[in-house]
């Protein structure tokens, strides 16, 4: 029955609530917001609450305190977790862009002048995007593999050059896993590049032409402004991704050699799931949360205004 029949044959009451209920946007609403409410705030707001608490995995006798607190941020171990993870989320980030757009203008180019292999390039991007972050940290363990079959010290040596030891130099570890979340990452930069750069008005190519730009200009002075936008987004998109990654590192070093390669989220995950510190662990997802939120605020205090659109 359609809804003018419903409207025709129910008595003024019945219609004036229908009329309401279909004007008013809550009613359609709020199937999203339990669903988010339940599988989304409720977990963020328990953990605020185990912060505040001394749970544990093994026990169920819990006592509210401000002693998890105390004892996580006074950790020895914070400061060097929080500068492998700035090194890993910043050279992410950094690199993501950077290659990202790399392959958007590239692809972007190619199509325009109807290469063979444009779109071989995108897909074979994309393939590192849909491959999970455990099966891409096996992959790349492989290849930084300095046992006889790793890959790269097999190309070395047959090159004469000395090996490197990719996974087991604390120094070169953290360089390691950057390279592999690099690659796990350009693709989904590039899908927001490509999208961006589909949407600048080729007028203004045409008129940058006119007044006698080079390339390197019009990318400058023209492709750049932009992306600001797009690539200000991807930034904040990417940076709280990054944050919460672990998978991929706990496959590739677990965290080593040492605690050169532990970002904060394996370190979490080791404090809860090995310490069987619950309350810990939450003072610490706490601590990512304001971490992620805080590096959202200031990369959309660089967006442009509506004015400036």
């Amino acid at each position: 029955m359609s809804p003018i029949a419903i409207e025709a044959d129910g008595p003024p009451q019945s219609r004036t609530f229908m009329r309401r209920f279909a004007g008013a946007p809550l009613p359609w609403i709020m199937p999203v917001i339990i669903v988010i409410g339940i599988f989304y705030l409720y977990p963020v707001i328990d953990v605020f609450r185990l912060s505040f608490t001394n749970a544990t995995l093994i026990g169920d006798n819990q006592q509210y305190t401000l002693g998890s607190i105390t004892n996580a941020l006074s950790s020895p171990q914070l400061p060097d977790i929080l500068w492998a993870t700035l090194i890993f989320v910043g050279g992410s980030v950094i690199g993501q862009q950077i290659l990202g757009l790399a392959v958007a203008v590239t692809v972007i180019r190619g199509e325009k002048r109807g290469l063979f292999g444009t779109t071989i390039l995108r897909t074979t991007a994309l393939v590192a995007w849909v491959v999970p972050g455990i099966a891409g940290g096996i992959i790349w363990q492989m290849l930084f593999s300095e046992a006889p079959y790793g890959a790269l010290n097999s190309i070395l040596r047959l090159m004469h050059m000395p090996t490197v030891a990719w996974l087991s130099d604390p120094a070169i570890a953290p360089w390691s896993t950057l390279i592999s979340n690099i690659w796990r990452g350009t693709a989904f930069s590039m899908v927001v590049m490509y999208a961006a750069l589909k949407a600048i008005d080729p007028s203004l190519y045409e008129a940058a032409e006119v007044d006698g730009a080079t390339a390197s200009q019009q990318f400058f002075f023209v492709t750049l402004p932009q992306l600001r936008a797009a690539i200000l987004v991807n930034m904040i998109l990417i940076t709280i991704q990054t944050v919460n990654t672990f998978d991929a590192i706990i496959t590739l070093t677990g965290g080593g050699p040492g605690r050169a390669t532990e970002v904060i989220s394996l370190y979490v995950f080791n404090i809860v799931f090995r310490n069987y510190d619950l309350s810990g662990g939450s003072v610490l997802s706490v601590l990512m949360l304001i971490i992620s939120l805080g590096l959202a605020f200031v990369y959309a205090s660089f967006l442009p205004k509506e004015e400036e659109q």
